[in-house]
Order: C-alpha cells, then sequence, then structure tokens
C-alpha cells in the first residue's frame, strides 16, 4: 500500500513538472479524473464534449456547468426586435449536453494547471488528462455607475445582452413616444460586435412603422473610432446610417446612468483631461462592459495580461500547457466573439486535441484562419451578411455581395442559423461554412492564403 502511494506521487509529481497528463484515483483527496474535462456549457463547450464524448466513452468527458438552462443568445437581438419569443432562445442544458458525457452542474472557481485540476464552488477538485476552456465572457454591468439597479426602477432601460434585461427591450420600444433613443458600445471586447448596431436598426425601423421617427433622434455612442473593422462592411453601414439619418459618436464610453434625471454619462476617450458629456435618454439600449470571467482571469498562468485564455491563434492549444485548449469568446484569439468564429474553431480544435491525445504532431494539420461571422441586420427582412478573417477582410459563403442588404441573408439570420445551431452544432456536426463556401464558389476556397499550414507553437 506504502509503495502505491510513492508511485502515486511520483507520477503526480512528473505531471506537474511537465504540464501533461495527470492521473488520480477517486481515494486521493476524493478527486474525480476524466480524460477530458471540458469547462462550460455554452456553444463551444457543447460542440467539443458531442465530439469526443463519442468516441472516448461514456464517463471519460465530463462538462463543468452551473446552469440548468442553455441559452442561443444570437437570438436575443430577434427577440428585443419583437420578431421572436424569450423561449424560443433556450432548452434545458441537461438536453443539449451528450449523453455520454458527466454533467458536473457546479461552476468553476479555480484552475492549477500544474496538478491538471479544476475546483468547482462546492469544494470538488477534478482532474483531468487534457483541458478544454470555454467559459465565454462576462458581463459587467456594474462597472457602470448606477446599473444594474437602474434596470428594476426604469422600464425605459434595455439590454439584450442578459436574460434577465432582453425580455424589457420589445416592451420599451412599444411604449416609446418619442426623444432620444440612445445604443451604446463599451470600451471592451464584447460578444458579436454588431449586435448593438442590429438593435439599433431594427428599433429605428420600428419607430417608423409606428410613426413616431420624425419626433426621435437615434443616436449610437460607440467607444470606437469605426463603425465596423471590416471597410467593406463599414462602408454600406455608413450610407445606412446617413439615409436614415442616425447619429453617430464616436470614442464615447457610457460610465454612468442616472434614472431618476433619466441621463446617461459617456467618457469622451479621444480627451485627455477626463473629460465626459451627459445626454437625456428616452429610450437607452446598453451593452455592458465584458470580459473574461472572474475565475478564469485569476489563473494568472494561464491568460494574457487582459484575462483572456492564452493560445495559440491558429490550434487553439495553449501556449504553455500542450494539454490545455481553449475556444470562444474567453480566449485571446484576435477575431470577433461569436457562435461563428466558436463553430469554425471547433474544427480546428478537435483536430489539434485528438493530435495531442493520440501523441503525434499538431501540425501539419487544419488551422484557425479567424473566419467569423456578424449578420447585420439593418431592419425588418433587411440583412448584410458579415463574413470575414484575421486580417478584417471578406471571407464570403455566398456567390454574390453580402454587403448588400438582402431579405435571403435576413431569412438565413432569422430561421436557417438557429437550426444549425440547435441541430447540429450542439451536436458537433457543424464546423462552419467552409466546405459550402467552396462548393459554391466552383471548388476555389476564398480562405485567408497569410496563414502558415505548420504554425509554431509557443511552448
Amino acid at each position: 500500500m506504502a509503495t502505491s502511494k510513492v508511485l502515486l506521487s511520483v507520477l503526480k509529481g512528473k505531471c506537474a513538472d511537465l504540464g501533461l497528463k495527470c492521473f488520480s484515483t477517486s481515494s486521493v483527496q476524493h478527486k474525480k479524473s476524466y480524460k477530458l474535462v471540458v469547462v462550460g456549457g455554452g456553444a463551444g463547450g457543447c460542440s467539443t464534449a458531442a465530439k469526443f464524448a463519442s468516441k472516448l466513452g461514456k464517463g471519460q468527458v465530463a462538462v463543468i456547468e452551473p446552469s440548468d438552462t442553455h441559452y442561443y443568445q444570437p437570438l436575443w437581438t430577434l427577440v428585443g426586435g419583437g420578431l421572436k419569443s424569450f423561449s424560443q432562445s433556450n432548452r434545458p442544458m441537461g438536453s443539449v449536453l451528450p449523453r455520454d458525457c458527466e454533467w458536473i452542474k457546479d461552476r468553476a472557481v479555480s484552475f492549477d494547471p500544474e496538478n491538471c485540476t479544476v475546483t468547482t464552488s462546492n469544494g470538488q477538485q477534478v482532474n483531468y488528462e487534457y483541458l478544454v476552456i470555454a467559459v465565454g465572457l462576462q458581463l459587467n454591468y456594474h462597472h457602470i455607475k448606477g446599473l444594474p439597479e437602474a434596470f428594476e426602477v426604469d422600464s425605459s432601460l434595455c439590454s439584450n445582452y442578459s436574460r434577465q434585461t432582453v425580455i424589457k427591450t420589445f416592451p420599451a420600444l412599444q411604449a416609446f413616444k418619442g426623444g432620444n433613443a440612445i445604443f451604446t458600445f463599451p470600451n471592451t471586447p464584447i460578444k458579436c460586435a454588431g449586435a448593438p448596431q442590429k438593435i439599433m436598426y431594427l428599433a429605428e425601423h420600428y419607430f417608423r412603422k409606428a410613426g413616431i421617427r420624425e419626433n426621435t433622434d437615434v443616436i449610437y455612442n460607440t467607444s470606437l473610432n469605426v463603425i465596423f473593422a471590416v471597410k467593406k462592411y463599414a462602408d454600406r453601414l455608413l450610407e445606412v446610417i446617413k439615409n436614415r439619418n442616425i447619429n453617430v459618436n464616436y470614442q464615447r464610453s457610457l460610465i454612468e446612468v442616472r434614472p431618476d434625471r433619466k441621463e446617461a454619462v459617456f467618457a469622451k476617450l479621444n480627451s485627455d483631461s477626463g473629460e465626459t458629456e451627459t445626454f437625456h435618454y428616452d429610450f437607452m439600449h446598453v451593452t455592458p462592459p465584458m470580459s473574461a470571467p472572474d475565475p478564469l482571469k485569476a489563473a494568472k498562468k494561464l491568460v494574457n495580461e487582459a484575462g483572456f485564455l492564452d493560445v495559440n491563434q491558429y490550434t487553439l492549444q495553449h501556449t504553455m500547457y500542450p494539454n490545455i485548449f481553449g475556444i470562444g469568446d474567453c480566449t485571446n484569439v484576435p477575431t470577433s466573439k461569436t457562435a461563428a468564429a466558436a463553430a469554425s474553431q471547433g474544427f480546428v480544435l478537435s483536430h489539434s486535441l485528438a493530435a495531442q491525445m493520440a501523441g503525434q504532431p499538431i501540425h501539419p494539420g487544419p488551422s484557425y484562419d479567424g473566419y467569423t461571422s456578424c449578420p447585420l441586420i439593418t431592419g425588418y427582412g433587411k440583412c448584410i451578411m458579415a463574413e470575414f478573417d484575421f486580417d478584417a477582410q471578406p471571407l464570403e459563403t455566398f456567390p454574390f455581395d453580402q454587403g448588400k442588404e438582402r431579405l435571403s441573408m435576413y431569412l438565413v439570420k432569422k430561421d436557417l442559423l438557429p437550426k444549425i445551431y440547435w441541430n447540429l452544432m450542439l451536436n458537433g456536426q457543424w464546423n462552419g461554412p467552409k466546405a459550402y463556401r467552396k462548393m459554391m464558389r466552383l471548388g476555389f476556397d476564398t480562405g485567408s492564403k497569410h496563414i502558415p499550414t505548420t504554425p509554431s507553437l509557443k511552448v
């Protein structure tokens, strides 16, 4: 018995030294051990678990996720615009996780990559041989003075980014009778950088339909210095903005809400003296500041200076620990944070992780090219389907100009993409539109050519 304990201690010590595979039994510190642990039950987490649960077998994969409900958050723009019901955006978590994985219904609160352990809020220690971190982004309404409390006392304040507040958006639009309608973009990375504009365009269209547009000033206050990162789509959006008489104020970041006076205070980011600007609002949609979740930010060995999981942008493997991978919004991959990006990352991640598990080189192999998509709804029945890569260059699927407002792209966003998400992506069967892009463009891959086929890992 003593010899066994010594051997186990030696094995664990080697694991700590190499940052590789860990070994444990339930009799040691009551830990549970799995071949693969996925932290996070969102889009990236579910799809990754589905890809590996059937391959590795029952009991080999665990998903750490505290929520009872899984939300398809890209639908919340349509919920806020009155086009979909909130119930259409969610399903029970148990129904979207693969049957062959174990669901640890708890929140991960700390990571110990040296000992290959994740600790949950109830103190349970979960050992892994391989780890995929897919914890998404954290909403920081509390970084804005007056929020989130103001949502409770002011019905003209709303936000499509939270399940508690998205249900307030369309009622607030219906109750609006004119005045200042303000839409904000914070001074942080966010989920789907186009979403703050999408609800603005839907709202502006709704005001016209309701006959109150002449009495309304539509104002977009953004912390950015451009309307959109990709020039092709930015140029088209500026045309939309001009034609619809929308006022845009760049480098403005919301820092305070005063619901008793219906005032919103914005920092002027282009001011060296800390100057602020105060707006009266009669309706305001707030996009909150966001960050990686606090437990991930606290794992200093895993994250970059901004608190995001530090992975190789082409393979999704961690830059220091080769048995750790990341997917989706919580990583430092330099592309927009969308479900579309997570889908394309999932294809690369599954190959990288499978190669690592098999003891084979990750490269040459699939490389992530930064593909992401942002269906920019510009009104009821109109959408610009933005698709682009790491270089902010268009990477379009369809054989026509997707920078044009189209009903067809609106229907793709409204009806087709939710079906793909629920029926294919969460089951690990959707890896983005690359194969379809090749077919529609007669076999020519329009992907980025600058991505190396054998990227060098920083390990």
